[in-house]
């Protein structure tokens, strides 16, 4: 399955486990580069030295490459960067913030660089600051995402016909014809992120997971856009939120709702009611916790088979 995609990252399938706050831990990543596609340590959960740990358990985990994915709206952002280039990690994604930033400084150092967008004049402007792909995020996506609602069918080939450089497709990929569908679209390969939360690697709390296993069409929705908006399962934080939207809140409102730490609480520590649980539209077909090799197996199989049903019409 050798591309543009298997050729930058050196990886035998063109997939990439997304770097999930609270979910994407060492043990994520490690399994999923053993099992040929690239892992993503997800440093936006992480202190500096806990990514540090997080780097060097990966290492010794796996001889094949990983990276790091680091959104640029966190603090220690410096120190982060620092840890990355000392441990000697070759690839970071970076989201949330202007590729501008840090893409020529990293790349001076040997790093391949990736940026996450969710829209044709981000993707432009992240190609215009050198980075080697761009991820093109659709509205179905979970965590952190776009304002526009632009879905992935419609996303991956609106970058497609502007972009020169390698394309990655995310939001609402958890299967084989998924990949397929998104690769015929114009993507080079795939970026997979709530599939990964249901398997065993995860760091995920197995409260959450369970809860992920169990959505259905319309359990999630995407709110909070005044602050960064967020697709969530709906619960009782959740209905909290819409709760407050009915009065006309204000930014500094939502801000204080929110508070600290509710990320952990809910995809970390389990709390289902009280915590942000944060997953993709694509968790409806979602219906088991798996290890990640079984993942990945099942969806380069799928893909294959598609594929070949594809070439017989």
């Amino acid at each position: 399955m050798a591309n543009k995609i298997t050729s930058l990252f050196n990886i035998k399938y063109p997939i990439i486990q997304a770097g999930m706050i609270w979910n994407s831990g060492w043990k994520l990543a490690s399994a999923a580069s053993n099992s040929g596609i690239l892992g993503l340590i997800g440093a936006g959960s992480m202190y500096p030295e806990v990514l540090r740990e997080h780097i060097q358990k990966c290492k010794a985990a796996t001889d094949k490459p990983f990276g790091v994915n680091v959104p640029m709206l966190y603090p220690d952002l410096k120190e982060i960067m620092d840890i990355i280039v000392e441990e000697d990690v070759k690839i970071v994604f970076t989201a949330a913030g202007n590729p501008k930033t840090w893409t020529k400084w990293l790349k001076d150092k040997g790093i391949t660089v990736v940026h996450v967008v969710s829209s044709v004049k981000f993707a432009l402007k992240a190609q215009e600051a050198g980075v080697d792909a761009v991820v093109a995020e659709g509205f179905e996506a979970g965590g952190h995402n776009g304002r526009d609602e632009t879905t992935t069918l419609t996303l991956i080939p609106m970058v497609k016909e502007q972009l020169q450089i390698p394309l990655i497709a995310a939001g609402g990929i958890a299967t084989g014809k998924s990949m397929l569908a998104c690769m015929v679209l114009g993507a080079d390969g795939v970026q997979v992120g709530s599939r990964f939360v249901a398997s065993e690697e995860s760091s995920a709390h197995q409260a959450f997971k369970q809860v992920v296993v169990e959505a259905k069409e319309g359990d999630t929705q995407l709110t909070l856009k005044e602050l960064a908006p967020v697709r969530l399962i709906k619960n009782k934080f959740y209905n909290q939120v819409q709760d407050l939207y009915k009065t006309g809140p204000t930014t500094e409102q939502l801000k204080e709702l929110l508070g600290r730490a509710r990320a952990k609480r809910g995809m970390f520590e389990g709390d289902l009611d009280d915590g942000e649980l944060e997953i993709g539209q694509i968790s409806g077909l979602i219906h088991d916790v798996k290890p990640v090799a079984k993942i990945v197996e099942d969806m380069v199989t799928e893909f294959e088979e598609a594929k070949r049903l594809i070439v017989s019409f």
